[in-house]
């Protein structure tokens, strides 16, 4: 009898644990960063783990390197498909399929700082037209959870860049769309190059500047020490990424993992944008003292921002006629900068 109630209770533990197994819920997302950025690790090794703990361990996630399933560009495709759960991808890496997608995901030398953008996106509207665009694209199979940019990106750069007539001439990788748009305006020649291959593009002598990350993510990639010269703070990108699920995945999470996930993305967003910060000031502080890989940490002084930009709205409204949505997406911006104090 001993035996017999010790193998019942063997039983009722293992089928318990299967049942607990069957009711977690993985979700497979692919990122936009390699597994040794500052970013990935960031999001990976303490904010991932989170999902878990505030849902009981029902919900988890596993978010895997740039390219670890399909290349950078083909997520939506991907997440629409079932391939991926979800993605944490680059907005401007879909430009090809839309000019509104390089207008959202970057307007560049828009903002001033990091939180700016978010706003734009998660209250100022940005959401909802970008919804509308996956909508377009992926025919309604795709859920937006949320979107914004972690970061103000330093500008790496082999030789100074001091000016914005010191742009002319410079081959500088730059994400596709407006971004590139921009840098064509001040002279320089883009190359469309993801951020996997700006180290080894540096190296080689393939561009002598990139549009690539935060100043931590340049200098924990070793991109300052092929790039020794760097602007900062940044005069020009703030890289939008978003969050989506596929739309059969997330019809299926109950309400409760549905407000897990969306308040996961805020708060663990917003964190690394402060983080972020901390540690670019950090190692900003290191390098100006003759410690890092740095020769120069170059600050732009405002002259120089404000006619950056004044060029750069001239890209933004030639831009914007490239498709409906791009005139929907500029009109949208330019209401939250001229509300927000940025813009008259």
């Amino acid at each position: 009898m001993r035996r017999l109630t010790m193998l019942l209770a063997a039983s009722v533990i293992a089928g318990s644990a299967s049942i607990a197994a069957a009711q977690t819920k993985t979700l497979k997302l692919q990122a936009s960063q390699n597994s040794g950025d500052f970013t990935y690790k960031y999001i990976t090794e303490k904010w991932a783990p989170k999902v878990e703990a505030m849902s009981g361990g029902t919900l988890k996630l596993e978010i895997l390197p740039t390219k670890a399933v399909v290349p950078h560009r083909e997520t939506l495709k991907a997440v629409s498909a079932g391939i991926l759960d979800g993605d944490l991808n680059a907005v401007s890496y879909f430009a090809g399929l839309d000019p509104a997608y390089g207008m959202l995901g970057d307007l560049i030398a828009a903002y001033s700082d990091a939180d700016q953008p978010q706003m734009f996106c998660m209250n100022g509207g940005g959401k909802e037209i970008l919804q509308k665009l996956h909508d377009k694209y992926s025919g309604k199979k795709v859920h937006v959870v949320g979107c914004g940019n972690y970061t103000n990106e330093a500008l790496p750069s082999k030789k100074p860049i001091r000016k914005v007539e010191d742009f002319k001439g410079l081959k500088i990788r730059s994400p596709e769309g407006l971004a590139a748009e921009v840098f064509r305006k001040v002279g320089a020649a883009p190359v469309a190059i993801p951020f996997s291959e700006v180290y080894t593009s540096l190296e080689k002598g393939v561009v002598d500047a990139a549009d690539a990350s935060a100043y931590i993510n340049n200098h924990e990639t070793g991109i300052n020490k092929v790039a020794p010269y760097s602007i900062y703070p940044g005069i020009h990108s703030m890289a939008v990424l978003q969050f989506i699920v596929n739309n059969n995945v997330w019809s299926k999470l109950s309400p409760a993992h549905k407000a897990i996930l969306e308040t996961w993305y805020i708060a663990a967003y917003t964190d690394l944008r402060r983080y972020a910060d901390i540690r670019d000031r950090e190692q900003v502080a290191i390098d100006r003292e003759g410690k890092g890989s740095v020769k120069e940490i170059i600050e732009w002084p405002e002259s120089e921002r404000l006619k950056f930009r004044k060029l750069a709205i001239e890209a933004w409204s030639d831009y914007s006629k490239k498709s409906p949505l791009a005139k929907e997406v500029f009109d949208a911006q330019m209401k939250f900068l001229k509300t927000y104090g940025l813009i008259k």
